[in-house]
């Protein structure tokens, strides 16, 4: 017979791979088991090692002294019985049987006290009173011995424990519950108490205790500074100095090490987002740098995780008023910790958004922003803010803003007017899009496939293709946050901040969430999809008719419908003169008091209203708005009238023939009626600028200079200009250039009149409402229709 052909095949590469694999794993297990048993071997020695040493202990042996001594008695005893007693009257297997039993050192010396039975069967006749009255009993003067464990030495032959004997006055036995248990020593009864500390000493050791762990602390997170990748367990033994157990320095320990960690993750962690690895990326075998690349990075992810639970643990502590079980903290103590997790949170979400866990952290600070602690409340504001304006790309700013929204609708609208005023400082703006996304992804053409055939020859297209290539990914590369995906996260965001604002405008109007609302559609309002304008300002039209607003929400209002207006809305053939009539007619309602901060939102409001809308403005209303407004500059605050008469200034720059009210001739038929609320219809034409000679004599020298350069007709060059410093700046830039938040008035003698000095002392308090309501019944029964007559009839009675 032929001899059977061989059919195996060759083993391929990768079942080699597969059969190596397994016979590393048959190793590691065969080690493992052996470690094992190993192990198991050395607890069974040192069980019996510790049985001995209690056999030792119980027993207490004869000695051989006694035991010869004994003996040779009893020999002489047996000789002479012997020679007494006749032997004949015993059998001889009784006599063979007792002399073999009396040869057996066992049958007289044997330890009583052992745990050995004597035959195999116990008696059943014994009882347990009787087995311990024949055990022998021990003497206080014997001295005792505990033998002390030492760590066993191991050689070729195997491994030898080590011992040494203590001298103990009192031992306690208990019954052994573990293996592992020792014997428990007992206090001597005659040892002397521990002396009482004086409060100095008390304070110097708790000074020592601190500066010990203070000195721990500054040593492990100098080694993990230094070498974080070889030192990255040492964040463990640092971390678990937050559960430090001494009442006198735990506050304070806990406290210095949340900061410290806060300070080392800020400087370790690197500057992407590191992911857990795949099954596939485990089993691939890495080189070493690689290797420890890793585990470095999965040491970092699991400590800054146990981190944030601790902080987060602190927290709930805090706002649950638990105490823990072994009562080191008190509950006065954990306010204070809880205020220093909250600042470790808030560095890490501005240091570190793009780090791992960072949408836990927002999770744990946004609702914090609603806390009843105003520390922390504030804290967590000033954080959100940082985070917004540095947050160029948008995904830190989309993840806060959705947070928000579902706070505020979780809790029905019921939270702080703060938590909607961080939306304002998003930084969302058409303008920096556009630049941004031009500087990212520049555009740029390659050549088409007909250009080449007609250009080129065939080396030049492969080798143009190739480098075509080669641009193309350089320019992926570069501009890895493209336009299209920025343009994505900010209308994103802002669909969000739109729809919370819109739900508290349908579901919570008497909220006191609207002026934050109102506040934020006067910004972003540019932003809003075009649909949504009629319906937005027919809302905004109804909140100011139905009088249940304040001044400042009302101002709001009109402003977030002319921004509306002013951008999108051009294209809308919509008539603003509703809100230019309500503008105008509450003017009056402003003053030196505490309407006085509302004069910045005017500004804005005349600003694109007037100059922004001037081809949609008739210069009658023009007219009408710089008379009312130089009447109001007499009875506000000096930054207030600074902003008035910058923005009269602009006025008279941007609309032709204002100079009409500069003169004293009437301009046409009829009379100005300044008590009538309708701008085109009051005939301002009519009158003159006579409030700008009072302020050209005012106390404050910003005015004057601004009132003798509007009553020249505001040129632009020659002897009657502004300076430049004051001519290019805006108005409510002047405005809060120049205000008097905390100054005192101090004016000229020469130039006002005596006043008392509980009049004037804050600028709260310039013009009370009673004297500016005889002012607006003076200015307007006296002075409309005769302005040179009161002015002189002014510069008398002050010369007087």
């Amino acid at each position: 017979m032929k001899p059977r052909k061989n059919t195996k095949r060759v083993p391929s590469f990768r079942k080699l791979l597969r059969t190596s694999k397994i016979k590393l794993d048959n190793k590691l297990k065969n080690k493992q088991y052996k470690q094992q048993s190993a192990a198991k071997k050395y607890r069974k020695e040192q069980k019996k090692l510790r049985q001995a040493v209690r056999d030792a202990v119980c027993r207490k042996p004869v000695p051989l002294e006694e035991y010869k001594k004994k003996h040779v008695a009893e020999k002489q005893d047996k000789e002479e019985e012997e020679d007494a007693l006749p032997l004949d009257m015993m059998d001889e297997d009784d006599l063979k049987l007792m002399e073999d039993l009396a040869q057996k050192a066992s049958f007289l010396t044997r330890d009583l006290s052992s745990n050995e039975p004597v035959h195999i069967k116990k008696r059943k006749h014994e009882s347990v009173i009787d087995k311990y009255e024949k055990m022998p009993r021990r003497m206080q003067t014997e001295p005792e011995k505990e033998l002390i464990h030492l760590l066993p030495i191991k050689d070729k032959g195997g491994i030898i424990p080590q011992t040494m004997e203590k001298p103990v006055l009192n031992v306690a036995q208990d019954e052994e519950e573990d293996d592992t248990e020792e014997m428990e020593v007992a206090e001597d009864p005659n040892e002397e108490p521990l002396p009482v500390l004086t409060p100095e000493e008390m304070a110097a050791e708790r000074r020592r205790k601190l500066q010990e762990r203070k000195i721990q602390i500054a040593a492990l997170a100098s080694a993990i500074l230094s070498d974080p990748e070889n030192n990255i367990k040492r964040l463990k033994e640092l971390r678990a100095m937050l559960m430090e157990q001494d009442p006198n320095v735990a506050v304070i320990v806990r406290k210095l090490v949340m900061v410290s960690l806060m300070e080392i993750f800020k400087d370790i962690a690197p500057s992407y987002k590191i992911r857990p690895l795949t099954e596939a990326e485990k089993a691939t075998k890495v080189k070493k740098e690689t290797q420890k690349l890793r585990e470095f990075e999965e040491g970092l992810v699991s400590q800054y995780k146990f981190y944030l639970e601790n902080l987060e643990q602190t927290i709930k502590d805090w706002k649950q008023r638990k105490l823990k079980k072994s009562n080191v903290i008190s509950l006065k103590a954990y306010k204070g910790l809880a205020e220093i997790a909250v600042k470790c949170l808030c560095e890490l979400l501005v240091a570190l958004p793009h780090f791992n866990f960072h949408n836990n952290i927002i999770v744990l600070i946004v609702p914090l922003m609603n806390d009843t602690s105003k520390m922390m409340s504030e804290l967590c504001f000033e954080a959100v803010k940082k985070l917004f304006k540095q947050d160029k790309l948008g995904f830190a700013s989309l993840g806060v803003v959705k947070v928000i929204s579902g706070l505020v609708k979780g809790r029905n609208y019921d939270v702080r007017p703060e938590v909607l005023k961080v939306f304002l400082h998003l930084r969302i703006k058409e303008v920096e899009l556009k630049k941004d996304s031009e500087d990212i992804a520049p555009k740029k053409r390659f050549m088409t496939y007909k250009e080449k055939r007609k250009n080129l020859s065939r080396m030049q297209r492969k080798w143009k293709k190739a480098e075509e290539k080669l641009e193309r990914e350089l320019l992926e590369a570069e501009a890895s946050e493209s336009k299209e995906k920025k343009l994505k996260l900010h209308t994103e965001t802002l669909n969000i901040v739109f729809l919370t604002y819109f739900r508290i405008l349908k579901k919570a109007q008497k909220s006191p969430l609207l002026p934050a609302v109102l506040e934020g559609l006067a910004k972003f309002a540019h932003l809003i999809n075009v649909e949504f304008f009629d319906d937005l300002l027919i809302v905004l039209h109804s909140l100011i008719a139905s009088g249940g607003l304040t001044y400042r929400e009302t101002l709001h209002c009109i402003l977030s419908a002319f921004h509306i207006l002013s951008g999108q809305g051009d294209v809308l053939n919509i008539d603003p003169m509703k809100f230019y009539t309500h503008l105008y007619k509450t003017l009056f309602s402003l003053h030196a008091g505490g309407t006085n901060d509302d004069i910045g939102i005017v500004l804005q409001c005349l600003d694109v209203m007037l100059a922004k809308r001037r081809k949609q403005v008739s210069q009658q209303r023009a007219l009408a708005f710089i008379k009312r407004l130089s009447t109001l500059g007499l009875h506000v605050l000096p930054n207030s009238s600074i902003g008035i008469l910058a923005t009269n200034r602009v006025l008279m720059h941007t609309f032709p023939k204002m100079d009409l009210l500069l003169d004293n001739e009437s301009q046409g038929s009829g009379v100005y009626l300044p008590e009538l609320d309708e701008p085109e219809h009051c005939n301002a034409q009519n009158t003159a600028l006579w409030e700008l000679h009072l302020l050209q004599r005012h106390y404050h020298p910003i005015v004057q200079k601004f009132a003798a350069h509007l009553i020249v007709g505001a040129p632009a060059e020659g002897s009657g200009a502004l300076s430049p410093d004051l001519s290019r700046r805006p108005a409510t830039e002047l405005f809060e250039t120049y205000s008097m938040k905390g100054m005192t008035f101090n004016p000229p003698v020469a130039s006002v009149a005596p006043r008392r000095k509980d009049t004037f002392s804050r600028p709260d308090s310039f013009l009370n409402e009673e004297l500016n309501e005889q002012l607006q019944q003076h200015i307007s029964e006296t002075a409309i229709r005769k302005p040179l007559d009161f002015a002189k009839h002014l510069k008398e009675s002050s010369l007087s």
